[in-house]
């Protein structure tokens, strides 16, 4: 784990998305927290210890979803699929499929496997997922604040976690999308689908992968837009400032009261034409409930060093 001593940042943005806004000054306590994404190792020794079954793994119960069809209560995850043809940017059910038997151990579906992955992110994990993974090594999920004060590596408002510039001198420095999603991606960063957890450079405090590659979760509720409110610290994960649950809900959706969690960081589908959330101040909400190919997590330890089982 890396140690980042506290702050005052300016957290969100005014330049970009909505839910961004407004920009605003915040103040963190010192942490320590994972110097990358947990990896399919690092999950895979957790499952061997425990024994644990993740969310995706798992039939669903069908008390949790009134009026589920019987034939849709099966186990399984959503994976990104690449449209063969031309489609619009409104419906994300053109890319991703409900994969019966997708899970951490098999990403793509149930021929895949996390061979040769040992050191990519663990994904199609949801926020129960990894918070009892972090809680078994002694560790929480980070707020939004700390996430992002994390991610921006001691720059103040710098647009990308590295500085101004996404590609600075033609250097990819996270794995994204180039290319016009979701059916063209020229791959010139390397990588179609998740990279090793070290595989681009770290930021200013020595932590890889804070942009693209997975999203990650965070311990904050989901609200449309940042309070503006300067005078709390985001430093715990029962604060305010991350919102409450029933705000969290999607208005979009209004019979299916499933909350919501900010996922922040971007992930390898972030693309210029569609997701420019590759960077700090960028945030999204996610079901709690929902587990995908492009979501992981990291851990964080609050209020001294870390024991021997967190390092």
């Amino acid at each position: 784990m890396i140690f980042v001593s506290a702050g005052t940042f300016w957290m969100g943005s005014d330049r970009h998305y909505p839910e961004e806004r407004p920009a605003h000054r915040v103040s963190v306590d010192g942490f320590f927290i994972d110097e990358t994404p947990v990896t399919n190792t690092q999950f895979a020794e957790f499952v061997a210890a425990t024994g644990y079954r993740t969310v995706a793994e798992s039939v669903p119960d069908p008390k949790d979803y009134p009026g589920i069809m019987p034939e849709m209560l099966y186990a399984g995850s959503l994976v990104f699929r690449e449209p063969t043809g031309r489609v619009g940017l409104d419906d994300w059910s053109q890319w991703w499929s409900f994969l019966e038997g997708a899970n951490w151990r098999r990403p793509y579906g149930p021929v895949s496997s996390i061979e040769g992955r040992d050191d990519h992110p663990v994904v199609h994990v949801t926020h129960q997922d990894a918070l009892v993974y972090a809680r078994w090594k002694g560790k929480d999920l980070p707020t939004e604040a700390e996430w992002e004060f994390a991610a921006r590596g001691g720059l103040e408002q710098a647009e990308f976690a590295w500085g101004s510039e996404l590609i600075p001198d033609g250097r990819h420095m996270a794995n994204t999308w180039q290319g016009s999603f979701p059916t063209v991606n020229h791959n010139q960063d390397g990588y179609a689908r998740t990279s090793p957890v070290k595989a681009f450079p770290p930021n200013g405090y020595g932590l890889y992968d804070m942009i693209g590659n997975v999203w990650e979760w965070t311990s904050d509720w989901y609200s449309a837009q940042h309070e503006a409110d300067t005078t709390k610290a985001c430093c715990v994960p029962s604060n305010p400032r991350g919102g409450h649950e029933s705000a969290s809900y999607d208005p979009c959706l209004p019979e299916i009261k499933i909350p919501r969690k900010v996922l922040k960081g971007g992930s390898h589908l972030c693309a210029p034409n569609y997701c420019r959330r590759y960077r700090p101040a960028a945030r999204h909400p996610e079901a709690i409930d929902t587990s995908t190919s492009h979501v992981g997590f990291r851990c964080i330890v609050r209020n001294g060093e870390p024991n021997g089982k967190a390092s």
